[in-house]
C-alpha cells in the first residue's frame, strides 16, 4: 500500500539557476524503511521536505505529491529529525517543555499527562533518568543523546512517517550505529514507515527494505536493498558502492 506518491515532482529554489529535484515518481509504501542516497546536492534533502512540506516560502513546486489519507497534519501525522539537534531544539527550553508542548498540541492531553508520557518518551529513547532530564537543557546532553531527544520529540505525535534527514552523519560510527537500531525498533514496534536520507548507502544497506538513489536532482535507480547493493543496475550507484568498499566499510548486508 503507498502511503506518500510523488509524481513528476520537481523542485526550485527562490533564485536558484537549476532545479534541485527534477522530475522524481517515487512511491512510499506504508510500513516500509526507505533510504534516499545521494552525494551532496544530488536533491535528497530536498525531496524529503517537499514530502513533509518545510521548503522555503517561493520554492517552486511542480508535479503532484499525493497521501493516502489525505493531506498530512503537520507536526502530526509526519515526524521529522534534522542532521543537527539544534534544528529542532531550543536551547532555551528545558527537553521536557519541547516534549510536553508537542504531545499537548497533537493529542490535546492535559499537562501532567503530557509530563508522564514526555518521560516515558526519553525512556523509549534510552535516556538515563528521564525524569530528571525533564528538567535539563539541550545543552546538557551528548550529540548523540540530543539526537535521541530529537527523535523522541519527532515521534511524540505517532506519526504515521518519520523521515530522519542525516540524522546520524554528525555522529561518530559507534553511536551512528546505535542510532539507526533505534529508528528501525521505533518504526518496527509503532509500524511507522521511515525515510532515511543518508549519502552513506553502507548505512542505508543496514537499514533500508528499498534504496532510491538521487544523482543530480534526479532518481536514477530504485529498488529492493538488497539488489541495488548486489546488482547495481546505473553506473553511478555503482560509483558509490565502489566508494565505500574503498574506504574498507564494513561488508553491506542488511540486518534483520
Amino acid at each position: 500500500m503507498t502511503l506518500v506518491a510523488l509524481r513528476g515532482v520537481s523542485v526550485r529554489y527562490p533564485g536558484a539557476g537549476r532545479a534541485a529535484l527534477a522530475g522524481v515518481t517515487l512511491d512510499v509504501h506504508a510500513g516500509e524503511r526507505l533510504a534516499v542516497i545521494g552525494e551532496s546536492g544530488s536533491g535528497k534533502s530536498t525531496l524529503a521536505r517537499a514530502v513533509a512540506g518545510l521548503l522555503p516560502e517561493g520554492t517552486a513546486v511542480a508535479g503532484e505529491i499525493g497521501w493516502q489519507d489525505g493531506p498530512p497534519r503537520p507536526g502530526r501525522d509526519v515526524g521529522y529529525v534534522f542532521q543537527e539537534p539544534g534544528a529542532s531544539l531550543d536551547p532555551l527550553l528545558s527537553v521536557g517543555a519541547h516534549l510536553v508542548e508537542a504531545l499537548r498540541a497533537n493529542l490535546s492531553l492535559r499537562r501532567r499527562e503530557a509530563r508522564e508520557r514526555a518521560a516515558a518518551l526519553l525512556a523509549r529513547v534510552r535516556i538515563p533518568e528521564p525524569d530528571r532530564a525533564l528538567a535539563a537543557y539541550p545543552h546538557q546532553f551528548s550529540g548523540g543523546q540530543a539526537q535521541r531527544i530529537a527523535i523522541a520529540l519527532a515521534v511524540a505525535g505517532g506519526p504515521k512517517l518519520l523521515i530522519a534527514d542525516e540524522a546520524t552523519s554528525a555522529l561518530d560510527v559507534l553511536v551512528q550505529a546505535e542510532i539507526v537500531a533505534l529508528l528501525r525498533e521505533l518504526c518496527q514496534a509503532a509500524g511507522m514507515t521511515l525515510l532515511f536520507v543518508t549519502h552513506d548507502i553502507a548505512l542505508a544497506g543496514t537499514l533500508a527494505d528499498r534504496i532510491a538513489v538521487l544523482h543530480d536532482a534526479h532518481l536514477v535507480e530504485v529498488g529492493a536493498a538488497r539488489e541495488v547493493l548486489a546488482s547495481p543496475r546505473e553506473d553511478y550507484t555503482r560509483a558509490l558502492l565502489a566508494a565505500q568498499i574503498d574506504l574498507a566499510t564494513p561488508p553491506l548486508v542488511r540486518s534483520a
